[in-house]
């Protein structure tokens, strides 16, 4: 499960970490966008829940120096000995030059210098030279940690998924439909033991699939007209389903835009459904080959309304073992 819930402040989140446990979820996993850091949620729940596996999906490779990034996963690592897995990914321009003030460049490069640093740092290793991208001065943890965590690398076309085979400890898709895993995995190719293959997945358990598609409308729109996922949705073949999309949002027609998504692109990129039907689209991931798919709840007109009580009853729902 994606965490923090919307609604429900972190101070609150304990019995969220133990009704998560409770109804069989196995890991939580934070993302870092414009709400809560990846790694204040996954602290609190190291602390308040121990048995729960704890990932970031992802932190950005731009916005922490080096060494800050490497020190944050130490202490967490530190603080969840064995059970946290860092997921570090590029980003977008839009939160890395347009809301943090940094240069977006190279992102590529930077991500394989940023993965090769960490590597390095989480060992231990004094790091001192220079990367493609930036240099570092004997840099060297003050408290490595005693099972440095596994580095997954966020990716979406070819290179990077090859990066991700090649140097790190499992990759982190997003954005793409249970059909297309197959071919994502296929430019991973046979995995390492310990190799970990998780998805980032959205799903607005509601039965009103009118206001789920214009909701999944929005946010394909939003997502999916950044370059990055636009090139990543042409590499997997929707170039005819999508192209309206971009043409309209090119030429400055945001409505026209959300308008010309169609609907079978919406319900195969945002799942909904009862809570018991977006379980079953989920499993067709793990079907697939995703190891660990992470559900990242929408809001929906139920959850808006009944606030905490409305979370609590649909988290078990929502549960591993609820499928139909």
């Amino acid at each position: 499960m994606t965490v923090p819930l919307g609604g429900i402040p972190l101070a609150d989140h304990a019995a969220v970490y133990a009704a998560l446990d409770d109804a069989g979820f196995t890991d939580v996993w934070s993302s870092e966008v414009a709400g809560a850091d990846a790694f204040t949620p996954l602290a609190l729940a190291a602390a308040w829940s121990p048995r729960l596996r704890l990932g970031t999906a992802i932190t950005p490779v731009f916005t922490r120096g080096p060494g800050l990034l490497a020190m944050s996963a130490a202490a967490l690592a530190e603080a969840a000995p064995g059970r946290f897995a860092l997921g570090v990914g590029a980003s977008s321009p839009v939160l890395v030059r347009d809301w943090n003030a940094i240069g977006f460049d190279e992102p590529f490069k930077r991500t394989r210098d940023v993965l090769r640093f960490l590597r390095a740092a989480l060992r231990g290793e004094t790091v001192d030279g220079a990367f493609d991208t930036f240099a570092v001065r004997r840099f060297t943890l003050e408290r490595p940690p005693s099972v440095p965590p596994p580095v997954l690398l966020a990716a979406l076309r070819p290179g990077m998924l090859r990066l991700a085979a090649a140097e790190a400890d499992g990759v982190i898709l997003n954005w793409l439909a249970a059909d297309d895993v197959p071919t994502a995995l296929a430019e991973v190719g046979e995995r390492r033991p310990g190799f970990d293959v998780a998805a980032r997945i959205f799903v607005c358990p509601t039965e009103d699939t009118a206001y789920a598609r214009a909701l999944g409308r929005r946010m394909i729109t939003g997502y999916l007209t950044v370059p990055a996922y636009a090139a990543f949705h042409r590499w997997l073949g929707r170039q005819d389903s999508l192209g309206p999309m971009w043409e309209a949002w090119a030429a400055g027609d945001r409505r026209g835009a959300s308008a010309a998504v169609p609907d079978e692109v919406v319900d195969a990129l945002v799942l909904h459904g009862s809570p018991e039907q977006c379980v079953a689209a989920v499993r067709r991931y793990a079907d697939n080959g995703v190891d660990v798919p992470v559900i990242a709840v929408l809001p929906t007109p139920e959850i808006t309304e009944g606030g905490a009580a409305a979370w609590m009853d649909l988290l078990p729902r929502l549960a591993p073992g609820k499928a139909v």
